[in-house]
């Protein structure tokens, strides 16, 4: 009997190490899954947040014509419509200025060469470059202000210049003390044509006495050329000058600045592009013919962003279609009766009664 309480004995003690064991060995399995890298369970990947990259900035890029990016003109306003598009969809956006003719066609390349979503060759000038850029690089996109490319990867956008030139002209032809307007343009071309006839055409509706001076600098980057001519149109008589010569036409606002200044008779600047009473004083500025090259801009560019962007187009702005016209700040020195003649036209024009020249 005390051999089998013994043997019991030792048996339960047995037991209770072989329990002991097992609890021991669930412990360490407890520690080892709380530090051990295991796979994460289907579950736990489905409900793990997902890792995106955020999209790529639009890159549009910029190449002006000889006037430069700070023209005052139709180039500063295509730089602006870009900046619009930096501030309110966060394009990528660079401009090169080009120094010559020479400089449009590696300008170009440099931005289709550099993935940019879009080149932009402002000017009638960079037509040839934009064109030869285009062929070689099939699947860039490109677009042009002021010259039609034919290329299935190019946008082109014109303006009906000679339409707001005719408004303009009516505004100089009512309001001249003299019956002698001037008008200075750039370099001969059939956009610069379209500015000439279309202005000549207005003051002639208008005032059939008066005569029209035309003259040309042969450069849009010359503003001692544009002051120079205008000294001499200003002492010829002719009170009133519309300069379509981007930064050339700068100069022609400087001569009739330092006239006004000592004094004498009055003379006036039609601006041209932009609002330019906004950059040189309604005391000097009659009015302007507002380009919407800005509008223009803006709104091919955007459908770049939108992913929209159709090549081989041609659009033309015209006055029906606010592309081209006078700004409101002309009311502070053209009075409401020349406002009211100008609406006339205005409508005649728009519902074709009236067809204004363009060469």
């Amino acid at each position: 009997m005390k051999k089998f309480y013994q043997l019991s004995l030792v048996m339960v003690m047995a037991f209770t190490v072989i329990l002991a064991g097992c609890g021991n060995n669930n412990s360490a399995n407890s520690g080892n899954a709380g530090t051990a890298t295991t796979a994460p369970s289907d579950a736990a990947a489905t409900e793990a947040p997902a890792t995106t990259e955020a999209p790529k900035a639009v890159k549009l890029g910029l190449v002006t014509d000889v006037g430069g990016v700070n023209d005052k003109s139709f180039n500063q306003s295509a730089w602006e419509a870009l900046e619009s598009l930096k501030k309110d969809a966060g394009a990528d956006i660079k401009y090169l200025q080009s120094k010559s003719n020479a400089d449009y066609e590696p300008n170009l390349n440099q931005f289709v060469k550099g993935g940019y979503d879009l080149t932009w060759g402002i000017g009638f000038d960079l037509g040839d470059a934009v064109l030869k850029v285009a062929k070689e690089n099939p699947n860039a996109n490109l677009a042009i202000i002021d010259s039609v490319v034919d290329a299935p990867n190019v946008e082109s956008v014109t303006f009906a210049e000679n339409e707001g030139s005719f408004l303009v002209g009516v505004v100089a032809g009512l309001t001249t003390k003299t019956n002698k307007v001037g008008f200075i343009g750039g370099m001969e071309s059939p956009v610069i044509k379209r500015f000439e006839v279309g202005f000549k055409a207005g003051v002639e509706a208008v005032n059939p006495k008066a005569e029209v001076k035309i003259t040309y600098a042969g450069a849009y980057d010359k503003p001692d050329t544009g002051k120079s001519l205008a000294a001499t149109l200003y002492d010829a008589g002719n009170d009133i000058i519309f300069p379509a010569a981007g930064a050339t036409g700068n100069g022609v606002f400087n001569e009739a600045k330092s006239r006004n200044k000592a004094g004498g008779t009055k003379v006036w600047v039609i601006g041209v592009d932009k609002d330019q009473s906004l950059e040189f004083g309604d005391d000097v500025t009659l009015t302007s013919m507002i380009k919407r090259v800005d509008e223009a801009v803006k709104k091919v560019s955007q459908q770049v962003v939108d992913g929209t962007f159709k090549g081989g187009t041609i659009t033309v702005l015209s006055l029906k279609d606010n592309g081209v016209g006078l700004p409101e700040t002309s009311k502070a020195n053209v009075s409401a009766d020349i406002l009211a003649k100008v609406d006339e036209y205005s409508k005649k024009i728009v519902d074709g009664t009236i067809v204004v020249p363009s060469k």
